[in-house]
């Protein structure tokens, strides 16, 4: 008797120590500072003219609870919480019964994790499961509860959860799904959706629509049980197939979250804006998003491969502020979120080409310099030999001049012109211009061996976009806090680190890909794409194995565009015409009808007209084209460097 006596006293105890802590631990969360949970990791992105593109956080668009379909909530609150509204915080019972079963089954088979749980987890912890993380869980699910409504955090959970595919957020996962705005949901929708969360890459009805549906009908019987459904209803459901969309919507533009994410790690390599801020979040971004220009990237991309296992990634970027004004990084975020355009390092193929005869005409090359085009070994100085080749083993086998080599992307030309001007040349150019890849010194650099993002590539030839002058390529503007406060503002200055002749000589022998004068042993690389093409470009092309690039601009825009395989799988040359079209296509609708522009021809700078294939003077107008000339070199033409050819070969 004594014993139960002690035991009950010990029972009283506990229970009265348990509730004075738990009465101490919500008083200490209602002292603490009010969560900030619509700014926690929200940012404010907007456009080149400052316009409000997205609200939400790095991975999720906001969306009212009012503007949410009631038979999702009410599966939502069945399925995963029933006590939602009646408990604070944690489901004590539930806990209790949890554990039990755990206990009798001798693992974990049952979890007791509430909505208000669930949504901290999503906005401020990782999913790790150690104890450290499960009390920092505890108090700010106690916070959370003392600070808010339950309809506040209901929402802020629907705006935040995973639904699979790369949506999160209710609204990104209903326009995905189905095509609608989450209050138009019907019941068998909103059952599916609510679904999801359980398991996201099993419950998905894209990834697998018989187990999202096996999913959903449970989803639905938890609602029969909590008397939000009657029997009838649920008898009812799922007679016929559910008309699946899966794919984001025109007003949802799917590749348009890799310009986000873009923007997000920009924002965090910045440096001087504190990190606690940007968790804290409130964040106004300014940027130098075109919509209609990644409106018309998006469908050029999805008009060459939307039925094909190719991807893709481009950027486009306004010389004259060096914005970032349009981008993709792969031909669907919700199959994949990996951002090919500024996460992938691919080699560069010919792409390269442009920054080894920039190096050439600064050492004293021109235009008209010529080399032999044939199949050759060079001896390298270690002992080895190395024998390049041209696309399809083709050879002019005579002498081509550098605008030839640059319009038929002659291979042979290009190790050549490297080995004479010495590797290191070409990767200091590269450096110069502001590539940022880390490159080697090798004769195969000229045929672009080297690896480097499409963003690295696009920031290179946009020093020549803009005629020699290097910038800060980027995609944000300016940077604000809730308040207003300017915490970032972009460098617009400009440092002129190329020499302005020798640029433009390079401008102009690069709008030789597109035309047909260089008709010769081997075709101008671009040629195909020429009729669609209004006005004039700079363009050069590149091929691997692997990969197809093409790289563009004009005074107005730069485009790079690479299409290939991400596990590096050989490509079909048929398919070369996808980037070429994608970029031809893209470059045309952004810049449309307006005022063409070209670059001004330096004082320093003559032209002289010379057949286009043997780089001699002519008369004929079928041949004829413009050799661009600093002042005084144009007396060398077709003579200079024949004589060189011993020196770089075995």
């Amino acid at each position: 008797m004594k014993a139960l006596r002690f035991l009950f006293k010990v029972g009283i105890f506990l229970f009265v120590s348990f509730v004075i802590v738990i009465i101490g631990l919500y008083t200490y969360a209602y002292l603490s500072p009010k969560l900030e949970l619509r700014t926690a990791g929200q940012y404010y992105i907007y456009d080149t003219n400052d316009e409000l593109v997205y609200q939400g956080s790095s991975t999720s668009e906001w969306v009212s609870l009012e503007d949410i379909n009631y038979n999702l909530i009410n599966a939502v609150i069945s399925v995963e919480d029933k006590n939602f509204y009646h408990h604070h915080g944690f489901d004590y019972l539930r806990i209790a019964k949890a554990m039990f079963l755990n206990i009798k089954n001798g693992k974990i088979t049952q979890g007791a994790s509430t909505i208000s749980q669930q949504y901290i987890k999503n906005i401020f912890l990782d999913f790790s499961t150690t104890w450290s993380r499960k009390i920092e869980e505890a108090f700010l699910t106690l916070e959370l509860e003392v600070h808010y409504s339950k309809d506040e955090i209901l929402e802020g959970y629907l705006n935040t959860i995973n639904y699979g595919q790369g949506n999160f957020g209710i609204g990104n996962a209903s326009r995905y799904y189905f095509n609608k705005e989450p209050l138009d949901l019907t019941l068998e929708e909103a059952l599916i959706l609510a679904g999801i969360p359980n398991s996201p890459e099993n419950y998905n009805p894209v990834a697998n629509y018989d187990l999202s549906i096996e999913r959903a009908k449970i989803v639905g019987r938890s609602m029969v049980e909590n008397g939000y459904l009657t029997q009838d209803e649920f008898d009812g459901l799922f007679q016929e197939k559910i008309e699946i969309y899966g794919k984001a919507s025109e007003e949802n533009l799917d590749m348009l979250m890799y310009y986000q994410d873009a923007v997000i790690q920009e924002l965090r390599d910045i440096g001087t804006i504190p990190e606690e801020l940007i968790q804290n979040g409130g964040i106004k971004i300014y940027t130098y998003l075109d919509l209609d220009a990644q409106k018309n990237l998006e469908e050029n991309i999805l008009t060459y491969l939307a039925d094909r296992e190719l991807e893709s990634a481009s950027v486009v970027i306004d010389p004259n502020t060096g914005g970032v004004i349009a981008l993709s990084g792969g031909v669907s975020y919700s199959r994949s979120q990996y951002n090919r355009a500024t996460q992938a390092k691919r080699q560069v193929g010919s792409a390269m080409k442009p920054f080894l005869y920039y190096g050439a005409l600064e050492e004293g090359m021109t235009s008209a310099s010529t080399f032999n085009s044939q199949y050759t070994t060079f001896t390298l100085s270690n002992g080895d030999t190395y024998s390049p080749k041209n696309y399809g083993s083709v050879y002019a086998n005579k002498e081509i001049t550098m605008a030839e080599a640059i319009a038929v992307s002659d291979n042979v030309y290009a190790v050549k012109t490297n080995m004479f001007l010495g590797a290191e040349k070409l990767v200091e150019t590269a450096s110069k211009v502001g590539i940022k890849a880390n490159l080697s010194a090798v004769p195969s650099l000229a045929l672009g061996t080297g690896e480097m993002s499409v963003l690295d590539l696009a920031r290179g030839y946009t020093t020549f976009a803009t005629g020699g002058y290097k910038e800060d390529v980027g995609f944000i503007r300016r940077v604000e806090d809730s308040e207003g406060n300017v915490l970032y503002e972009k460098d617009d200055s400009k440092e002129l680190v190329l020499n302005m002749n020798y640029t433009y000589i390079l401008n102009e022998m690069l709008t030789g890909t597109t035309n047909s004068q260089f008709k010769d042993y081997a075709y101008p690389t671009a040629l195909t794409v020429a009729s669609k093409l209004s006005r004039k470009y700079s363009i050069k092309t590149g091929t691997t194995d692997s990969d197809f690039w093409i790289a563009g601009y004009n005074p107005d825009i730069v485009m790079v565009t690479w299409v290939g395989m991400d596990d590096n799988s050989s490509l079909s040359a048929s398919d070369s015409y996808i980037s070429k079209n994608i970029w031809a296509d893209t470059v045309e609708d952004i810049l449309g009808d307006t005022e063409e522009h070209w670059y001004e021809t330096p004082e320093n700078v003559v032209g002289v007209v010379l057949d286009a294939v043997s780089g001699v003077p002519t008369n004929d107008p079928a041949k004829a084209t413009l050799f661009y000339f600093v002042k005084g070199t144009e007396d060398m033409i077709n003579t200079e460097y024949v004589s060189k050819e011993e020196e770089i070969e075995e």
